[in-house]
């Protein structure tokens, strides 16, 4: 696989840890010391969030430098850029579509974008705290080392926080921020599968030459990155599936990656549906979280990398899993099936949501119960049990509302409202001054052909003589006449 995509050559500099991040510091204490005297709470949080990460930092990396000599562009980094990129322009697309302040939801992209990013870290330090040692190594996101289920709670969280200032309903920008989310996840899985991280299982010997193909990843270069030298799955079965030092590629596995990927794909189809025939604020939202959290659910089975964090009881595979798809079964039939008005479908739908659940149940069932395989789950399996559960309560009680008050169902709050008349305002003004110079100009233009009807009359007149000649009047006259008489 490729973890760097290209390196960009730099002359050697050297550049100074610490007075660099200070400098960084007192940019942020600048952005918040504006924000304070405009009076806009949203640059005094960001720039003070600057200023005390800068500070932390300059602190932890204190007499230290940086010699670039290069800069590599590493694959995961560059995909999540791309995504990030992407995700702005579809976001605020569907935004203006529906109707939302295009300036405050840029400003909300970006401090969703921002809490996701800290969000996705968190978890994962919490996740895995044994690999960090230093306060310096939160920053060191080569390896990646983010997990999605963290990014989506962050955003959330940071979004909630930046709309209720603005007092616009949350659930109306969800409706139009998880399509880049799906997109998202298209687009940094592929990252993910460049870099060799969130890999799966082991593949069986009869797996399809081309799937094997697919989940074979290499032992890099000595010096391709400064820290380890393989691919996290090479690394991986080295250490603790007996595979040789020496070998240049791991063992098959499962490419999850290219799983998730498609899901992305899969869900990015679903919500734009959805919202084609979208009847509450949230609708679109909640058939992502429902959706993800079950296809997520179902990945994670086959995930591998030892990162993922696992809790809970030890519980029989065969009583966990199946038990854990009749849950999402359950929630399926309370929510999102309860949307289809025709009542025979929406039943069939509805046992038919249970079915892989007792299917599963006894394909895992052992011969005997001294030869079942306890399990536990991971974090984002617990994330999406939850999420999953929480969405379908959530869609059912809005779901009622909607049918009760349609219109109320889809407002998008009193701030969305209020800013959109400010923004109408300017453009009333600016009609009512174009109406009035038409009008002038019409004006001008009849006046115009009066003068020259009444040259053309002078004319006539003048080449047939005539025993009197009747006085003409002037413009003057004839604006005064059209003038109004006081009454």
């Amino acid at each position: 696989m490729h973890p760097i995509l290209f390196r960009i050559p730099f002359p050697g500099w050297t550049i100074p840890l610490f007075p660099t991040l200070l400098v960084v510091a007192a940019l942020g204490a600048l952005l918040g010391l504006f924000g304070w005297r405009k009076k806009a709470v949203d640059l005094l949080v960001i720039g003070a969030g600057m200023a005390v990460a800068g500070g932390i930092a300059a602190f932890s990396f204190r007499g230290q430098v940086y010699t670039l000599s290069e800069l590599p562009i590493y694959s995961y980094g560059a995909m999540l850029c791309l995504s990030i990129v992407v995700g702005w322009y579809l976001t605020l697309g569907l935004a203006q579509r529906d109707g939302l302040p295009r300036e405050t939801m840029a400003n909300c992209y970006f401090v969703t974008a921002i809490a996701a990013l800290i969000g996705a870290r968190l978890l994962y330090v919490a996740t895995n705290p044994s690999e960090f040692q230093a306060f310096r190594d939160l920053f060191a996101l080569r390896r990646g080392g983010l997990v999605a289920y963290g990014g989506f709670l962050g955003g959330f969280l940071g979004s909630w926080w930046f709309l209720r200032r603005h007092k616009i309903r949350l659930l109306a920008w969800a409706d139009v921020a998880v399509p880049s989310l799906a997109s998202g996840l298209v687009i940094t899985r592929v990252g993910c599968y460049l870099f060799g991280c969130d890999f799966g299982k082991p593949l069986s010997e009869n797996a399809p030459a081309w799937l094997q193909k697919l989940g074979t990843f290499p032992r890099w270069a000595d010096g391709t990155l400064p820290e380890g030298s393989g691919s996290p799955a090479w690394i991986q079965h080295v250490n603790q599936r007996g595979l040789s030092p020496e070998a240049t590629a791991s063992l098959p596995v499962h490419p999850t990656q290219l799983y998730e990927m498609l899901a992305g794909a899969l869900l990015l189809a679903v919500v734009f549906l959805v919202r084609k025939k979208q009847r509450f604020r949230g609708e679109v939202f909640l058939a992502f979280t429902l959706g993800y959290g079950i296809l997520r659910f179902l990945i994670e089975i086959l995930r591998d990398d030892i990162e993922r964090g696992e809790y809970g009881p030890y519980i029989a595979a065969y009583l966990l899993i199946p038990g854990a798809l009749l849950v999402f079964a359950v929630a399926y039939a309370y929510g999102p099936a309860r949307s289809i008005t025709n009542v025979t479908v929406r039943r069939a739908t509805q046992v038919l949501a249970a079915v892989p659940a007792i299917a599963l149940y006894f394909l895992m069932k052992p011969a005997s119960f001294a030869t079942s395989t306890t399990i536990q789950l991971s974090t984002s399996q617990w994330i999406a049990l939850a999420t999953g559960v929480a969405a379908a309560v959530v869609w059912g009680t809005l779901l009622d509302s909607a049918r009760k008050n349609p219109e109320a169902a889809m407002s998008l709050g009193e701030g969305a409202t209020l800013e959109q008349e400010d923004a109408d305002a300017p453009a009333a003004e600016e009609d009512e001054e174009e109406r009035e110079v038409v009008v002038e100009k019409k004006k001008k233009k009849k006046k115009k052909k009066r003068k020259a009807k009444k040259a053309k009359v002078v004319e006539a007149d003048a080449d047939e003589p005539k025993e009197e000649e009747a006085p003409v009047a002037d413009d003057e006259d004839e604006d005064d006449d059209l003038a109004p008489k006081p009454a």
